[in-house]
């Protein structure tokens, strides 16, 4: 039984619907139209052109996250009296059930993949959806609009937070803050202040923000309100999740917001350890992938930016082999190998970052090698590799420079790490 719009968009939808992005999130816009038994004309760089003259035969406009603010086309649009809705906010009108909202520069996916696998062990409908890979329209269409007792469990990233009207969150959690995506904002206050917009769209007393999201609320003078701040560095270990993927650091900050989080609904907190005893890491999330002769190769392609590659690294007591490089997001790249230089054995690099980081890695006598391909990466890595040496995939970079995305990425390092260290003679 399709689903019956508010009376705000039911005006809204009599005309078709101009959609912004033909990717994932144009789907499932294109999804959710179709279940309210509306049209849509998809709008891309690849396809047709939002003039003014299209801009007349349309209400209302639904953008994807890619669009950003001042797109000329929504500046377009609004020029000529359309309404011009996020992705979110249009899925948000059509939802019926609960949202808890999941941001912050790293560790939200897997924060939102075990929220969502610790309500559903417990009995409970809850369902990842946003940024996350699968879009808020594509799930209220495949739902019709959710029960009043689901959970949305939804990934926001800053591009979806900055635009936000009419999303409605029950309950937000923030992970952490650090510097990324500066090509799209133009300064760290300013991607600070977009995914700040979240807070203002999210139930009172229902914010949960870790250490780092504190100390740059109090930098930029925006104060948290009372109770949402949650200790989550530097923390003491657990025993409770000694062999789970939440004994130590980064995915420990994971857990604690997440406890909080599940205290504040008065759940039983033996579920949620029970929960991250089950709980499985998705893929490129700092993966071993083989080992040959005492060489082993790591997979984390998802490691898009300074802090996650930093958290990587972290991770081993010896220096590494790392691969890194990719589409250039912004950002200090020379403070970025200055931090890393002592944990890097020999830096390989690819992509359209690696000229610029060779040139960052002279500067602090970091040993590298350039590559144009991932192939040439690899096998220059494994060359470079002995016994006892860790391989580590963890570009610091988007991926669409050479790949479809991160995942894509991943997938060919283990291919070719398999293959290499196989046919390798290691030292």
């Amino acid at each position: 039984m399709p689903l019956k719009p508010s009376s705000f968009l039911k005006l809204l939808l009599t005309r078709p619907v101009a959609i912004f992005g033909g990717g994932v999130s144009g789907e499932g816009v294109r999804a959710l139209l179709a279940t309210l038994g509306a049209d849509g004309k998809t709008y891309d760089a690849k396809g047709a052109e939002f003039t003014a003259k299209a801009a007349a035969g349309h209400g209302l406009v639904i953008f994807s996250p890619g669009f950003a603010p001042d797109h000329a086309w929504l500046v377009r649009a609004r020029a000529a009296g359309v309404e011009c809705l996020a992705e979110l906010d249009f899925a948000a009108l059509c939802w019926s059930g609960r949202v808890v909202a999941i941001t912050g520069t790293n560790g939200k996916t897997t924060l939102t993949e075990f929220l969502t696998h610790a309500l559903r062990s417990t009995g409970l409908s809850a369902f990842a959806t946003g940024n996350i890979g699968h879009p808020f329209s594509q799930l209220v269409a495949e739902t019709d609009g959710g029960t009043k007792d689901a959970f949305a469990i939804c990934e926001v990233s800053s591009f979806q937070a900055e635009p936000l009207r009419y999303f409605q969150a029950g309950s937000t959690l923030w992970t952490n803050f650090a510097e990324d995506h500066l090509e799209r904002h133009p300064g760290m206050e300013a991607y600070f202040s977009a995914k700040w917009n979240l807070l203002t769209h999210t139930a009172a007393g229902a914010i949960f923000a870790g250490s780092s999201v504190q100390r740059f609320a109090q930098k930029y003078d925006r104060p948290l309100p009372a109770g949402a701040a949650v200790a989550t560095e530097g923390q003491p270990a657990d025993p409770r999740l000694a062999d789970t993927v939440f004994a130590d650091y980064p995915q420990r900050e994971n857990f604690l917001l997440a406890a909080a989080w599940w205290r504040s609904m008065g759940f039983d907190e033996r579920a949620l350890i029970a929960a991250a005893r089950t709980f499985v890491l998705g893929r490129h999330r700092l993966a071993r992938v083989t080992e040959h002769d005492g060489v082993t190769f790591w997979n984390d392609s998802k490691a898009t930016n300074f802090h996650a590659v930093e958290a990587a690294l972290a991770k081993f007591p010896a220096p590494i082999v790392l691969i890194a490089g990719g589409k250039g997001k912004g950002g200090d790249l020379a403070g970025f190998v200055h931090r890393i230089a002592p944990r890097v054995k020999h830096a390989v690099l690819i992509g359209e970052t690696s000229a610029e980081l060779a040139f960052h890695c002279s500067t602090f006598r970091v040993a590298h090698t350039s590559c144009v391909t991932l192939d040439e990466a690899v096998r220059r890595a494994t060359e470079l590799a002995e016994p006892g040496d860790h391989v580590l995939l963890s570009p610091g970079f988007a991926s669409f420079d050479q790949f479809r995305n991160y995942e894509d990425r991943g997938d060919q390092f283990e291919r070719l790490a398999r293959e290499f260290s196989a046919a390798a003679n290691f030292r």
